[in-house]
């Protein structure tokens, strides 16, 4: 059987009322419904909120056996340089593995997922990881800023153990103008939401989940749950009562809590539905852009063994609210900041030392002495132990899946940054290690010495000359 093995999800710590940006620029005639948004922190992107969830997704499993990694996303921060092999180096998988970028639609993540199930059925992959994330920028004052959040989820998809098969899949594509940008363009443009409304969303999805319907040989009333964007809520309302559905079997949108996260928002809802399904459980996702895919999954019994995970339950439980628009703007780069003398240095970029030290800095891999098992980042050749002293016995040792705690830090006023003060200091990592990173995700108040930290990959930099993007792992503080 081949289907879905293992789930994950991230959305980021901040959230935005509404109303805060209603406040800002509500004179532009921009009424947002109620609720709120999940806005990505100012070292946080596509890559750095796929590789969460990805993480998130493959706790506990053997990372060597994931032999293919597919993102999607229509917010990737590269067109030239394949971003699913930043994901994977991340990640620490094998540099054999088979990857793929899903771009140009909001339904590149169920398509990921349909190739994913295509190469584990016909015996090219055996695991594949799916992740899908958007974290898009919008015009300040237009429609999107409310509508639009940030957010990743990932799928394992392999043959063995799954918890959900996947049992058939039906789309429909169309070159449908509802959004576009150019190469060249910061911003996308939308067409009138009355003509994507109607003529989109109305038809498509309805075209696909009918299809698979007929296809399957199968009723509406058979599924547990169907998940479909509600980017339109009185047409999501509409398109249930068309299928004949029942209110209780709809998924929860997630509109108002997270918002619309675009490629990736039909699997977040997956995962959600994933969350609390019962083996036997059938599931209906459709996605809509260009056209829409329907899938099929039915839970099976492993369902029950699926490990802790954050999934997107915990993740919402964890917030905090970001009541400022203006520190909006800053982290999105939308508004021209004056971080001083420091932050005009400018970051020359070594992308050859990048390359050859890319298990140090992307992959966080340190070195275990094999003598005495003594473990220190970055690689050595010669155990910092001073009892040991071996040279040249080191195995690779990964950091990024380790917890820590705080042993010394401060907070920095005169560093360069976007979110001042810049906090920062050492780690004393479980089972042995010690290093220097920078924190996020906190505030200089809540940090003490002995707290626990784990890691988190993010965004050092945006070169702009050079347009290159840096990334790097940072210290959090532990989520529940």
């Amino acid at each position: 059987m081949v289907g879905i093995k293992s789930y994950g999800a991230y959305i980021p710590r901040y959230r935005m009322n509404h109303n805060t940006i209603f406040g800002a620029v509500g004179f532009l005639g921009t009424f947002p419904t109620p609720g709120e948004k999940s806005v990505a922190n100012h070292d946080e992107d596509t890559l750095s909120m796929a590789v969460a969830a990805g993480i998130d997704c493959i706790n506990g499993l053997k990372r060597e056996q994931i032999d293919g990694l597919f993102l999607a996303t229509t917010s990737q921060p590269y067109m030239l340089r394949q971003n699913s092999a930043i994901v994977a180096v991340a990640l620490d998988l094998q540099p054999t593995i088979r990857i793929a970028d899903f771009i140009g639609s909001s339904k590149a993540g169920t398509s990921a997922l349909v190739s994913a199930f295509d190469a584990v059925k016909g015996g090219t992959s055996s695991n594949i990881l799916v992740c899908a994330s958007d974290c898009r920028l919008s015009k300040p004052g237009g429609p999107q800023e409310h509508l639009y959040g940030d957010g990743a989820a990932a799928l394992l998809l392999g043959n063995e153990g799954v918890i959900a098969t996947l049992d058939g899949s039906y789309s429909v594509s169309y070159d449908f103008p509802d959004r576009w940008k150019t190469s060249a363009e910061e911003f996308e443009h939308a067409w009138e939401d009355r003509f994507i409304r109607d003529e989109g969303y109305a038809k498509m999805i309805p075209e696909a989940i009918s299809g698979l319907l007929k296809k399957c040989n199968l009723n509406i009333k058979d599924f547990a749950k169907i998940i479909f964007p509600g980017i339109y809520a009185r047409e999501h309302a509409a398109i249930i009562k068309r299928l004949g559905a029942e209110p209780g079997q709809i998924q929860d949108t997630l509109l108002d809590k997270v918002g619309d996260t675009g490629a990736a928002s039909p699997l977040m809802m997956l995962v959600a539905a994933l969350e609390d399904a019962k083996p036997g459980d059938k599931i209906l996702v459709a996605s809509f852009g260009n056209g829409s895919d329907a899938l099929l999954f039915q839970v099976t019994e492993n369902i029950k063994k699926v490990g802790d995970r954050r999934g997107v339950k915990k993740h919402l439980a964890l917030k905090k609210e970001l009541a400022s628009y203006e520190r909006y703007l800053a982290f999105r780069n939308l508004a021209p900041m004056d971080t001083g003398m420091r932050g005009e240095m400018s970051l020359r970029t070594p992308m050859s030392a990048l390359f050859r030290e890319r298990k140090a800095i992307l992959s966080l891999c340190g070195s275990k002495c094999k003598k005495c098992g003594t473990p220190q980042y970055p690689f050595q050749r010669v155990c910092v132990n001073p009892d040991c002293g071996a040279v040249d016995q080191m195995d690779d040792y990964r950091f990024s899946d380790k917890n820590g705690v705080v042993f010394t830090y401060t907070g920095d006023n005169l560093a360069a940054s976007i979110d001042p003060p810049a906090i920062y200091g050492f780690v004393d990592f479980e089972g042995g290690g010690r290093f220097w990173f920078d924190f996020t995700d906190c505030d200089l108040d809540s940090v003490k010495v002995g707290m626990p930290v784990e890691m988190t990959f993010r965004r050092r930099y945006l070169d702009e000359p050079t347009g290159v993007y840096g990334y790097s792992w940072k210290a959090t503080p532990v989520r529940a």
